[in-house]
């Protein structure tokens, strides 16, 4: 008999979401995170439509609601040439690929801190054991299969227990995945990020920034409101970029910062913290995520979609496939690899076609020409605006953008 029906490896929100809907299904569940709770992970701090169709799934938006944060009801994209397209968020309502429910747009900027506190502390509570400090350092094997974790907690004590199912939740340097063979860092299919957090920024609003200006590229910079008085700001660029360019993004931060187009914004402002960078696997290209006796969740399966270089909301998807595979996989009996696949395959059905079009939107936007096109259209043409709130909203093919006859038809409205 094993200890238990499914160890999780990792408390963020993949972990956290896959032990909730599990207690869900009476699977009993083990946690185990190697950080204390609450920590910080570095991130952009946004929460999307996506994440928040799956936090009201689960129960907990309007506790969500109520966390130290900021509500995002605009986003604002803005060209090389600095024209700003200014998008509302609710002029369409959003159709959740993942659970079909339709529901209000909105989002939310909330420090990684403070959510994933609220989502570990959620799953402590109905986990049927939970662990922090708990680092796992290798996985146990039976027949070729996986069976379990080993590895020490805080005061040096060794551990092990089983389970017929692992989930990597434990972000891009996964355990999970190096143990099983299938961690490999590759550049072309990485992004880098750093984010640093300011107080006293101007011009905060309702609204989260996306600015692909000269001073970033092929990057972007952005401008997120963590509350009133402070604001999360950083950049986003691809690894080759920065291995071939040599590009310095920390200098590159200070640059954007103090350019004509930001000086005045910051005129008045400080930092709180120097730069922290981190990476960010992304999904322009189909990984194998599953094996013998596991799976890998979120950042651990390279689900940070390749244009916004958002995860959170991917990762609340692949916990609730995960989940339902693992009872899928209880009733059977079959934990191999050849039924674990029903969750990737599951996975790229619902969102294959999103990542494939936010890969090409990632190289669409290199092209300075195009770009400041498509944002002066959308900063004047409601025509295009409303497009772009519908695409977010899963209301409209979002495969228009990479239609050259779209572009035709453009020049025309």
């Amino acid at each position: 008999m094993a200890d238990y029906d499914l160890i999780i490896v990792g408390g963020g929100p993949a972990g956290a979401a896959a032990a909730l809907y599990a207690q869900r299904h009476a699977l009993r569940t083990l946690l185990v995170d190697k950080a204390h709770f609450p920590r910080d992970k570095v991130c952009g701090d946004a929460v999307s439509g996506k994440s928040v169709a799956m936090l009201a799934e689960l129960g907990l938006l309007d506790e969500v609601r109520a966390l130290p944060g900021a509500p995002v009801d605009h986003i604002v994209f803005a060209s090389p040439d600095h024209t700003e397209a200014r998008i509302p968020l609710d002029r369409y309502p959003l159709t959740d690929l993942m659970t079909g429910r339709t529901l209000p747009m909105e989002g939310f900027v909330i420090r990684r801190q403070v959510l994933d506190d609220f989502l570990f502390q959620k799953a402590k509570a109905n986990a049927a054991d939970c662990r922090e400090g708990f680092a796992v350092e290798d996985l146990l094997w039976e027949d070729g299969r996986v069976c379990g974790i080993r590895g020490t907690d805080a005061t040096g004590t060794r551990s092990e227990w089983t389970a017929p199912l692992v989930l990597g939740c434990d972000g891009y340097r996964s355990i999970v995945a190096q143990k099983a063979g299938l961690y490999k860092h590759e550049s072309a299919h990485w992004m880098v990020a750093l984010r640093q957090y300011w107080q006293g920024v101007s011009g905060l609003t309702d609204q989260i920034e996306l600015h692909f200006i000269d001073e970033v590229r092929p990057g972007y910079f952005w401008i997120f409101p963590v509350d009133a008085q402070r604001a999360n700001i950083g950049i986003g660029m691809g690894h080759n970029e920065i291995k071939t360019q040599r590009i310095n993004l920390k200098q590159m931060l200070a640059n954007a910062i103090a350019s004509p187009a930001f000086s005045t914004r910051f005129a008045g402002a400080q930092p709180i913290e120097e730069p922290v960078g981190w990476n960010l696997p992304v999904a322009s290209k189909r990984r194998t995520i599953y094996g013998d006796g596991f799976l890998l969740l979120g950042d651990a399966a390279s689900l940070i979609d390749p244009f916004t270089g958002e995860g959170i909301g991917n990762a609340f998807y692949s916990a609730r496939s995960a989940v339902e595979t693992a009872l899928a996989a209880r009733q059977s009996g079959d934990y191999s690899a050849a039924f674990l696949r029903r969750y990737e395959d599951q996975l790229w059905q619902t969102l294959g076609n999103e990542l494939k079009l936010s890969t090409q939107l990632h190289q669409l936007v290199r092209n300075r020409g195009l770009t400041n096109f498509l944002v002066r259209k959308a900063a004047r043409s409601e025509y295009m605006s409303d497009l772009i709130c519908g695409m977010m909203a899963n209301a409209v093919p979002r495969k228009h953008l990479i239609n050259p006859l779209f572009y035709f038809k453009l020049l025309f409205k």
